[in-house]
This record gives structure tokens, sequence and C-alpha cells, in this order.
């Protein structure tokens, strides 16, 4: 479907209702990698036991990386239509939303190459036969570790966004300030994790993210079902223009 700039001003509601499917669907993508692939096939502290699950399923291995890059994919469309609806609050906010976006995309996209490293080690080639299987699950291992880091890093870029989407939601009139609270509070917890887990990772904990799947899910759900209010979205607009 062709962005048409000017019937997006006039009415939003068609474009950020097809936004928040697109925003399902990354969610969706992100719980099946993480939690039904990764989580599944993963054996923290034992290499071996992960490298001969990753064998055994290793179409399921790369079905899950295959569905994160899909999610990189929609994450493109998603940046543009978040940069004009929250436009006429800030642009500058708007734009350095957009920026702290295109990072944590680009960090998250590149970061699969450690999920392909990890299939890569496992593999029969040649050039590996100077490794023993032991050095090979181990490479495998670390891999996925590396993975690990690179996610958490391309979060500390997507905290960013939630803080800023969450202040801009809060201002604009056209959105729910609940929403905006949620975003802002889901960017504290992103960073939070994080460098928790780079600085000192006994104290990462995976609970600290479940109110930013709530925030995040939440913001998809309105957008889906609920849309603009289109009487203040189109005061904003007439403001912004003037």
């Amino acid at each position: 479907m062709k962005f048409n700039l000017k019937k997006f001003e006039d009415s939003p509601q068609l474009y950020i209702r097809i936004g928040g499917i697109l925003y399902l669907i990354i969610i969706i993508a992100g719980i099946f990698g993480q939690l039904l692939v990764r989580n599944k096939l993963l054996v923290y502290g034992d290499p071996t036991m992960t490298a001969n699950n990753i064998i055994h399923s290793e179409f399921l291995w790369r079905i899950g990386i295959a569905g994160d890059l899909i999610m990189h994919i929609f994450d493109l469309p998603i940046m543009i239509l978040l940069y004009y609806l929250l436009r006429p609050i800030n642009k500058k906010l708007a734009l350095l939303n957009l920026s702290f976006n295109l990072i944590q995309t680009a960090v998250l996209a590149l970061n699969k190459l450690n999920l392909l490293a990890a299939l890569f080690f496992l593999g029969d080639a040649e050039y590996l036969k100077s490794f023993s299987h032991d050095q090979l699950n181990t490479l495998s291992y670390l891999s996925i570790k590396l993975h690990d880091f690179g996610f958490a890093i391309g979060l500390i870029f997507f905290a960013f966004v939630c803080l800023i989407e969450g202040y801009l939601i809060f201002k604009s009139g056209y959105l729910p300030k609940a929403l905006g609270v949620m975003m802002a509070i889901a960017g504290l917890c992103y960073v939070t994790n994080s460098f928790a887990l780079i600085l000192a990772p006994e104290f990462s904990n995976l609970a600290l993210l479940l109110p930013c799947f709530i925030a995040e899910l939440s913001l998809t759900l309105w957008f889906i079902f609920k849309g603009v209010n289109l009487t203040v979205w189109k005061q904003k607009m007439l403001k912004n223009s003037v």
C-alpha cells in the first residue's frame, strides 16, 4: 500500500491500524524466536546438549532466525508511521526517536549473524575438522552468548525509543496518557536490564521485561482497535502547519 502523507494527515486511522497489525506480528515473531526456539533448544551451561538440540532441530533454528529478520523488516514501516504520528508534538524529538529506532534495528539485524555462526560451527565443512567436537560445541555456545549480549545492546537504543515515545504520547492529547506512562516505564526497564547484563550479569532478570511486553502489547492493541482521537489530531496538525 502506497503511503500518502496528505491522506495520513487528514485521517491517520487506517495507517495506524496497519502499523498496529505489523507491531503485533513483531511481538508474535519475537515470542516465537525467543521462547519457542532458542529457549527450547538452549541448555544453559551445557554446550554439548545445546549443540545436540540445534543439530537435531536445525530447521527450527533457521525458522527462528528467519522470523527475527521478518520482525526487523516490519520495524521499518512502523518507524516511519511513528515519526509522522508523533511529529505534530515535537518534530525534533520524533526525528531523534526515528534515529534511535534505526540504530536498534540495525544492531539487532546484524546480531543474527551470531545465531547463524552457532549453526555453522556445528556443520560438517572441511575447514572445521581442525577443531574437536567439544571445541566446536563451545564455539557454537559462545556465539549464542554473544547474541544475548548483542540483543541487550540493541535494546539500549530501543529503551530510548520507548522513553521518547512515552513522552510524546503523554503530551499528544490524541493518544491516552496511560500509554505514554507505560512506554516510558518500558524504556526504563529495557535500559536497566541491558546495563545490568553488561555491568553485573547476576542482577539481570527477564522479569524486568514484563512491563515492556505489557506496554508494547497495549500500544499495539490500541492502534488496532482505537487509533487516535481525530478531533485532537486535526487540531494538532492545524497548529503545527501554522
